[in-house]
């Protein structure tokens, strides 16, 4: 096994263990951002009920907790557009590692003896190529998508 195929292979598992514990990560701040959301979803409704239960209450109380509710809202939007982030990160490392996959499989098939491929091998390696394409196109969008996002927040 020459040097530079051990290398490649090692490489390959760290960029496979990297966005293993990117996903797992990424899965932990998802599970974050559901408990917070529940969090805020109970202190909006308290914040609702005194606001229209309480008749008598100072202007200035109403405007207070009125002013907490705005804050609450602001803070889901933030973290629904966290959480918004978060997924199409998801989504960006499903497709590197089908993009991984394929480019292994492209690999042993670029890697085989032009006179012993087989049409069916000749028709594979095709597909595969086409795959890798969709791939690479899917993930451009997304970054494209990311992009625009962050344009249009700013």
């Amino acid at each position: 096994y020459p040097t530079w195929k051990r290398t490649l292979t090692r490489r390959a598992r760290e960029a496979q263990m990297k966005r293993f514990c990117k996903a797992q990560a990424i899965q932990r701040r998802l599970e974050e951002i559901e408990v917070t959301f529940r969090e805020l979803e109970q202190q909006g409704i308290k914040l609702e009920k005194l606001l229209r239960d309480e008749e008598g209450t100072l202007a200035e109380q109403k405007t207070r907790w009125m002013n907490e509710l705005l804050y609450l809202v602001q803070k889901k939007n933030n973290l629904m557009s966290e959480e918004s982030d978060l997924m199409i990160t998801v989504q960006e490392l499903k497709l590197e590692e089908q993009q991984w996959q394929l480019d292994q499989t492209l690999r042993w098939y670029l890697n085989m003896e032009e006179s012993l491929k087989t049409p069916e091998d000749r028709a594979a390696e095709q597909k595969i190529l086409t795959q890798l394409v969709a791939v690479v196109d899917k993930r451009n969008l997304l970054i494209h998508m990311q992009e625009e996002k962050r344009l249009s927040e700013l």
